[in-house]
Parts: structure tokens; C-alpha cells; sequence
């Protein structure tokens, strides 16, 4: 009899748990897309903008990029990186494989995005949908958006000095904004967690990849790809999770309370 390795038997698990997952409503009984946009709770935004600036996604880059940039260590990793070119081989290599490598997760949020929960009538269906695909679509413009805008503000000159526009990386914002996004829809997907854990983590470790291909192929810094994955993180979580209307991810909190002569900090964590 014919044996299947673990990846495929994860996909096969994965494309029934999708196929089954197009209808049916979240757990609060609405449908995935049905309260995007409207109504919008104003005085949530900032809390939500709040949340996604102290999400460990968005401070962890963050901070390594300001180590690697601060610490001058940008030059020597590059350098080595591209040198010895330790995963694909050759620059030549780690261009094409930043291309080739963003299909997927380009592809990714359009395709979880469909398969959430969003009820059985077709016309709500569609609508729905179009309205939470839509807000995706304005998460991803406004990532790339503050990429270009950095790039032109900072001028920074590329590794292989073909450029002024290292900073940030393009491709690895691109990267990390639709692995963030596909990360979203896959909680609102009903999968068994050892399949949806598995899956997330591959999205951010094939984004991790676009942004280490930039670093071998000498087209970026590592702080410059650092930044991507936080400045993609914010703006893709923060509007997905201010404009979605979904049901609240409490699995994670920060908040700092000011107290007379100092603060206190609370942290929240459930599995």
C-alpha cells in the first residue's frame, strides 16, 4: 500500500476542513464580511490600533531592526549572507526564489478569505464577502503604501548599490502582509488546531524566507526586511481587526495602567 508523508496528509486534512468551511456562520452566529465597514465601532479604533503596535509581530521586527541597524551589524550580515549565500546557493538563486516564493502567499489571502464562514444565502454570500475581501485589499494598499513612502523619504542605497530604495523591503512587506492576513482568516476557519497552527506557521516561515532571499541576493539589509514584518504586521492587523467587524481574538493583551508616582502593567495570555 502506498504511503503519504505528513505534508500531504496535512494538505489533504487542510483542503476538507476548507471545502467544509465556506458556509455556516462564526462562532457569535454572523458571517465572515457581514459587519465589515458598517457598522464601525469609532471608539474602538484606537485600541485596536493600540493592540496591534504592541503585538509581538509588530514589536519583536521592530526591535531587530533597530538592533541590526543601530548595532552596525547590517553591513556584516549582508555581506556574509550574500557571499556564502547558505540557503539558495547564489544571489542569482535568491532573486528568483523572492519571486517564485510570493505566489502562494499571494494567492493565500483571496483563497481563505473565500472559505471562511459566511451563511448559505448566495446573495449574502457574495456581498459579504466582497465587503471583508475589500477591507484585506485596503490592509494590503496601505502596507505597501507606507513601504513606498519610506522609501522615498529615506533614500537609503541598496547592498549592491543598484538603488536608492532598500528601505523598506518591498517584497518582504508584500510577504508578511499576506501571511498576516491569511493568518486572520485562519482563525475564523473552522479547523482542528493541529491543522491550523501548522498551516500559520508555515505562512510566516515562507514570508521569512521572501525576506532572507532579499538579504542573500544583496537587494536589502536585514534591518530593512526587519521593518517590513513590523510595519506589515500593524497596518494589516490593525485595520483586518478595526474594519472586519469579527468577534475579538483575546488570546493576547497588553495594558498599562498609570498609577500615582508610576504605572502598572498587565499582561494577558491564553492558550
Amino acid at each position: 500500500m502506498r504511503k503519504f508523508c505528513p505534508a500531504t496528509k496535512l494538505l489533504a486534512v487542510a483542503f476538507i476542513g476548507f471545502t467544509m468551511a465556506g458556509c455556516g456562520t462564526l462562532q457569535n452566529g454572523r458571517g465572515w464580511g457581514q459587519d465589515a465597514i458598517v457598522p464601525v465601532n469609532i471608539k474602538g479604533i484606537p485600541r485596536t490600533a493600540y493592540n496591534a503596535l504592541i503585538d509581538p509581530k509588530t514589536l519583536i521586527p521592530a526591535a531587530g531592526a533597530l538592533v541590526f541597524y543601530g548595532g552596525n551589524f547590517d553591513e556584516r550580515v549582508s555581506d556574509w549572507a550574500s557571499k556564502h549565500n547558505p540557503i539558495f546557493g547564489s544571489k542569482d538563486n535568491a532573486k528568483k526564489a523572492s519571486d517564485y516564493l510570493l505566489i502562494p502567499l499571494n494567492v493565500e489571502p483571496f483563497l481563505t478569505a473565500v472559505v471562511t464562514p459566511s451563511g448559505e444565502d448566495p446573495k449574502n454570500w457574495v456581498y459579504w464577502k466582497t465587503k471583508g475581501i475589500g477591507v484585506e485589499c485596503v490592509a494590503l494598499l496601505a502596507a505597501n503604501g507606507a513601504t513606498s513612502l519610506l522609501k522615498d523619504a529615506t533614500g537609503r542605497t541598496r547592498p549592491d548599490h543598484s538603488g536608492n530604495t532598500s528601505f523598506p523591503s518591498g517584497h518582504a512587506t508584500q510577504a508578511f502582509s499576506n501571511a498576516t492576513l491569511a493568518n486572520r482568516n485562519l482563525n475564523s476557519i473552522s479547523l482542528r488546531e493541529d491543522v491550523r497552527l501548522p498551516l500559520q506557521v508555515a505562512n510566516i516561515l515562507l514570508a521569512t524566507s521572501v525576506a532572507w532571499a532579499r538579504v542573500e541576493a544583496k537587494k536589502h539589509y536585514p534591518s530593512d526586511v526587519l521593518a517590513s514584518a513590523a510595519l506589515s504586521n500593524f497596518f494589516c492587523t490593525f485595520i483586518h481587526d478595526a474594519f472586519l467587524g469579527l468577534p475579538e481574538d483575546n488570546k493576547f493583551s497588553f495594558t498599562i495602567f498609570p498609577l500615582k508616582g508610576g504605572a502598572k502593567a498587565e499582561f494577558y495570555f491564553a492558550f
